[in-house]
């Protein structure tokens, strides 16, 4: 599973998601491919997160020189609107 890439995983946790919603398998096929899908959910959280550790933003300075810094889901949600409302103001 680690050579996957994210929309082939994902592609197949729908497919395992919809076999399962039917209900027609015998209990010991359900079984093993909720094991499978267990671990494609894993796999694909795992590459979220690695996803989101490699996003940049980039942010405005004061002085008009734009800098690259790592996104920080923490820093996003903590800043006060008035500071959020300023850097999303069109310059």
């Amino acid at each position: 599973m680690a050579n996957l890439k994210f929309e082939e995983a994902l592609a197949r946790l729908e497919t395992i998601v919809a076999e399962l919603e039917k209900g027609d398998l015998p209990l010991n096929d359900s079984l093993k491919i909720f094991e499978e899908g267990i671990r494609l959910s894993k796999t694909c959280l795992k590459m979220l997160d690695d996803a989101e550790r490699k996003v940049e933003v980039i942010v405005q300075e004061q002085d008009g020189k734009k800098r690259l810094r790592a996104f920080s889901l923490d820093s996003e949600v903590s800043s006060s609107p008035d500071e959020a409302q300023s850097s999303s103001a069109p310059s």
